[in-house]
Order: structure tokens, then C-alpha cells, then sequence
């Protein structure tokens, strides 16, 4: 036992001192590594800070550290400023690797993977688009505000959600993190302070933290974030900026409605804050519900994806600011070389042109609609449901911790996400976000969904009948 009695700790992966043979630091790498091969410890699962578990496991934290760097060299863990270190995803990889050998198949229900089925007829238009004279030209760079055609018809797609802008006042990025990225380099600076909802895209509290922003959570009502409560974080703060996702918000699915939109909008004037807003579902906006942007447009930078709606893996977004902020992020473009693929923005524009875009979002939507009627058939109990949403956010019973599921899901054969991925302050529930969209074919959802409900149900009866929090 520890000679500093933490053995009781709670840690979120750990070992016994006994078992470790010298040199201690390779041998904590080992078993960190065994550990991940064999499901225990699921992608992007944070690791202890390394003082803590140096101090459980009785060791130098410099032990500890060499352990951590030999793991990040093999591709293993990596590290996030000011944050820790987390367990990397195998992107290609869909099973999981048993301490035997034996390969399990993993059915994904925890990254976004957007019915790509239909990158069939995606492919069709990057074959139209390749057999042109001027394809050649496509495979150079490019700058994200150079092409007029492209940024034109972009343009011309963003009406649809009610955007009214010029080509000279938007721009093409390679996908909507990447848009984030460049717009908080170049609008923000380290120390500044960002408002968002209490569970928010853990890409972009990842950016911030890189970029030295702190995010400060608001209050959110059941609606999405609070105005009044912003209004007083307000004068409580000094705040910079609002980052807002306001259709089907990553992780919750809250959309907000347009009489919050309106009040939000007022509060961000009056108090001269910069809005981020990410619209990556913007074509899930019920009908007659318009952006923030609409309603504030010189203090938005909008953001509109075409990665979930259209196709994923092009990685094309577009970029809508007002003129007084053109420069400082053509100058941000510029600091992180910010170089467009024209060939993936003239496939998006080829399916926009031909009407297969608009088609292929009415068969998501379609397929969405019929996933999460099946899903809530399993779990009728789910705040903010949405028919056409992606994914869907599962309440867990009271006192199951939602990395527990998740972990024992990720053994089951089941990937989903905890709301710890998500949380910008510590939460005060458990919930488990379920991407409805990804599992390859209906029988595989309904699969993994009978797993997950069983892990669930369990979890919870062994909890009543023990009477603690497990």
C-alpha cells in the first residue's frame, strides 16, 4: 500500500506498485498501453495528472512523466495545454484489440459519421468535376477568398438560411473547426474571456485552452443559454465573447427558439460582445427561425459547415464576417497558412449547383428521422428529442457515472460519449451522447442499442441493490 494512503483515490485509470517491475517508467507505459488495447480505457479518456498518480503509486513524478512522453512518442496518449493528457482515437479502427489478440467490433455510436452511404453520390460529382480541362487547377493551393465562382455560389446556398452576404465578406475553409481556429487566433487574445452553454464541443474548448481563452459556462434553462443569465455574467465579468452552436447544439440538440435567439441577440449587442456561431446544423433550422447573424450581423462571425449536411470527409465550411473584421482574419488565415483545397470546394459546389446537395440532406434527414424513432421507442425519456437530429443526449439514472457506461460500452462493442468530454465546469449529472447517425446499417443501431440499454439497466440495479454511487 502507498505509503501516502491514496489507495482509495479515485483515479481514472490505476494499477497496483506490486506489479510493476523496473524501470518503473516503461513498465507504467506498458500497462497503459495493455490497458487501451483491451477496451479499459476508451479514446479520449483523460489520464491522472501525473503528480497524482505519481503520489498513489509512491514514485518520482519525473517516473511518471517518462512513462507519459514514451506513450505519446507511440502514438498512444496525447496532450492538451493546460488540460492533461488524453488517450488518442484510432480514427481508421473500428474494433477493439482484447488482451488476447481476439479483434471486437466496435459499433460507432459515439463520433458523428453523418449516413456516409451517401458519399456515393458524392463521389459521382467529384468524377463530373475531375473529367473537366481546367481539373488540373484544382490541385493547387488557394487561398480561402480567392475563387469568385465558388464564393459565389456559396453565397447563393447560405440563403437558404437566411445569410445575406457578399462574396467579398466570406470565406471557404477546410471544415468548421478550422474556421474556428483562424477566427478565435485572430479576434481573441490569451487571457480573454468566452462565454458558451455548460456542455459545449470539446474541439472547441480544446482551442481555447491551446489559445489560453477561458471559457466561462452559462446558466441554461432547459432552452439553451439563459440571456438574463448572460446579461449578469456580464457585469460579473469582463466577457469578450459568446460561442453559441444554436441548432441542435454538440452535444445536447437544443435548438433554440426564435424569441431566444432575439433576446440573446439584444444582450450581445447592448453589451458589445463578439459572436462565434457555429451553425454546422443549420439545415436541421426549423423553418422561419433565423441565425443570430441575421439579427446581428457586425458583431457575428458565422459559421456554416457543409461536413454533416453534405459530405465529411471534404472538410469544407463556409466563413461569413462584417467588414470591420476582414482584415484581422485574413491576417489569422495568413499566421496559421490557412491554404484551401479547391478540388474539395468545387465537389461541394458541383453537388450544390446540380441539386444533389439539397437532396442528399433530405435523405439524411429522412434516414434521421427513422434512427431516432427507434431510439426513443428504447429511450422514451429524452429531454430535448429532435427527429432529425444526428445524435441524441441520454440522461443517465442517478449516481451511474457516464465514463463508467461509456467504458463499459466500449467492452460491449458499443463506442459512445460521456458528458465529461463535454463539460466546461464540473457537472452536476451524467449523460451519454448517442450519434444515432453512425452505425452502418439499421440492424447494427438497433444492436447497439439493445447493448447500451442493457449496460444501463444493470448499472442502475446494481446500484439500488448495493445502495451507493457506483
Amino acid at each position: 500500500m502507498p505509503v501516502n494512503s491514496f489507495v482509495d483515490y479515485p483515479l481514472s485509470w490505476k494499477t497496483e506498485k506490486e506489479k510493476l517491475k523496473k524501470p518503473y517508467f516503461e513498465a507504467i507505459a506498458q500497462a497503459i498501453e495493455e490497458d487501451i488495447a483491451g477496451g479499459k480505457l476508451a479514446p479520449n479518456t483523460q489520464l491522472p495528472p501525473q503528480r497524482e498518480l505519481a503520489d498513489y503509486l509512491d514514485l518520482n513524478l519525473s517516473t511518471v512523466t517518462r512513462a507519459y512522453e514514451l506513450l505519446k512518442r507511440k502514438g498512444y496518449l496525447y496532450a492538451v495545454t493546460g488540460r492533461g493528457s488524453f488517450v488518442k482515437p484510432n480514427d481508421v479502427d473500428d474494433t477493439v484489440l482484447l488482451p488476447g489478440g481476439e479483434r471486437l467490433p466496435v459499433i460507432e455510436m459515439g463520433s458523428v459519421e453523418p449516413f456516409s452511404e451517401w458519399n456515393k453520390v458524392v463521389l459521382k460529382a467529384a468524377n463530373r468535376v475531375l473529367e473537366r480541362p481546367a481539373a488540373l487547377n484544382l490541385l493547387k493551393y488557394a487561398q480561402p477568398w480567392d475563387n469568385r465562382y465558388h464564393l459565389q455560389i456559396a453565397g447563393e446556398w447560405l440563403k437558404k438560411f437566411h445569410i445575406e452576404v457578399s462574396p467579398d465578406r466570406l470565406m471557404i475553409t477546410s471544415g468548421g473547426q478550422n474556421a474556428l481556429t483562424t477566427a478565435a487566433l485572430a479576434l481573441f487574445r490569451p487571457g480573454d474571456k468566452i462565454a458558451t452553454d455548460p456542455y459545449t464541443y470539446p474541439n472547441f474548448m480544446d482551442l481555447a485552452a491551446l489559445l489560453q481563452l477561458t471559457l466561462i459556462p452559462v446558466e441554461n434553462d432547459g432552452e439553451g443559454m439563459d440571456p438574463k443569465a448572460l446579461k449578469r455574467l456580464c457585469r460579473e465579468e469582463e466577457i469578450n465573447g459568446v460561442y453559441l452552436m444554436p441548432t441542435c447544439a454538440n452535444p445536447t440538440v437544443v435548438t433554440l427558439a426564435q424569441t431566444r435567439r432575439e433576446a440573446l441577440a439584444a444582450v450581445i449587442r447592448e453589451e458589445k460582445l463578439l459572436l462565434l456561431e457555429d451553425d454546422n446544423y443549420s439545415f436541421l433550422t426549423p423553418v422561419g427561425v433565423l441565425p443570430l447573424y441575421a439579427l446581428i450581423p457586425q458583431q457575428t462571425v458565422y459559421i456554416c459547415g457543409t461536413s454533416n449536411s453534405i459530405a465529411a470527409g471534404l472538410r469544407v465550411a463556409f466563413m461569413v464576417y462584417p467588414e470591420s473584421l476582414k482584415a484581422a482574419l485574413i491576417r489569422g488565415a495568413n499566421t496559421v497558412n490557412l491554404k484551401t483545397a479547391p478540388i474539395n470546394a468545387a465537389i461541394i459546389v458541383e453537388l450544390i449547383v446540380s441539386g444533389a446537395a439539397s437532396r442528399i440532406i433530405e435523405e439524411k434527414k429522412r434516414c434521421a428521422a427513422k434512427r431516432n424513432a427507434v431510439f426513443r421507442e428504447q429511450f422514451p425519456a429524452t429531454p430535448h428529442f429532435q427527429e432529425n437530429a444526428f445524435f441524441q443526449w441520454l440522461p443517465l439514472p442517478e449516481g451511474v457515472d457516464g465514463m463508467l457506461i461509456e467504458t463499459l460500452a466500449l467492452r460491449a462493442g458499443v463506442r459512445v460519449l460521456c458528458s465529461r468530454r463535454f463539460a466546461v465546469a464540473k457537472e452536476r449529472c451524467s449523460y451519454i451522447r448517442v450519434a444515432t447517425c453512425s452505425p452502418k446499417t439499421a440492424a447494427e443501431f438497433e444492436t447497439g442499442l439493445m447493448l447500451l440499454k442493457e449496460i444501463m439497466g444493470a448499472q442502475d440495479a446494481a446500484r439500488q441493490k448495493i445502495g451507493f454511487t457506483l
